[in-house]
């Protein structure tokens, strides 16, 4: 009886893997048993090509599914960083004089924007012009006032790259990002420095987002969206200046 109930169970089987091949063609664990088993009953001095072909092939779709599972993480990664350069960009134009459009810049924008430091560099050739003077201090630790010639020097040298992302410390910032930065540069350890062109007639000026991750910001990461955060707040500071 039992060996009877075995045969019918053999053949019911048998009857469905032929109806459905695909219940042993995709699972891989039964795959490498069959091919094992056929290894085995073949001998060891055979080559069974399709057993090479069938491990290759299975080495490229592990290949495959690991840049696919890579991909679709850089597409969310880059979602979500669209979506927070625009929540900052909306953050950004809400203030409705310029002492506040500062203010809201080293506050609200900076925590969109998961940042220690946002710091505007302006440059002026007013020598007795700084940080310390009453005015400037007014506006808030967002502002520094600069010599002529500072942008230049911060990013690299004149007419270069609009954004520029990299390491920062006391050991690589040196005395300009000391001096940006002022207390905060003892924590910044990474920094986006994005150029500001603020019109004809005018210095050049500087935005800068100083971190304590020191791989927030990373010399091969893409610009996209920082330049076009640059391009905005560039915008709304024109409207300020004039």
């Amino acid at each position: 009886m039992q060996t009877m109930d075995t045969a019918a169970l053999a053949d019911d089987l048998r009857e469905r893997l032929i109806e459905t091949p695909e219940m042993i063609l995709e699972d891989r664990d039964v795959m490498r048993a069959l091919i094992a088993a056929n290894e085995r009953a073949m001998g060891a001095n055979i080559v069974d090509l399709r057993g090479i072909a069938m491990e290759r092939l299975e080495a490229r779709l592990d290949r495959l599914e690991d840049t696919h599972r890579s991909v679709i993480a850089a597409a969310y990664e880059n979602l979500a960083g669209t979506n927070q350069i625009h929540r900052a960009v909306l953050k950004m134009l809400e203030p409705a004089n310029f002492e506040e459009f500062l203010t809201n810049m080293g506050t609200e924008v900076a925590g969109i924007l998961r940042v220690e430091a946002v710091r505007l560099a302006l440059e002026t050739h007013d020598d007795a012009a700084g940080s310390d003077d009453p005015a400037v201090r007014r506006l808030g630790t967002a502002l520094s006032v600069t010599p002529v010639g500072f942008v230049d020097r911060y990013m690299e040298g004149p007419g270069g790259r609009t954004v520029i992302l990299r390491r920062s410390g006391p050991e690589t910032g040196g005395a300009e990002a000391a001096a940006l930065y002022g207390p905060a540069a003892e924590v910044v350890r990474s920094e986006a420095a994005m150029r500001l062109d603020l019109g004809p007639g005018r210095l050049p000026g500087m935005l800068a987002l100083g971190s304590s991750d020191a791989h927030q910001f990373r010399t091969n990461q893409g610009t996209d969206l920082l330049a076009f955060f640059a391009g905005a707040f560039e915008r709304a500071l024109r409207r300020w200046l004039s």
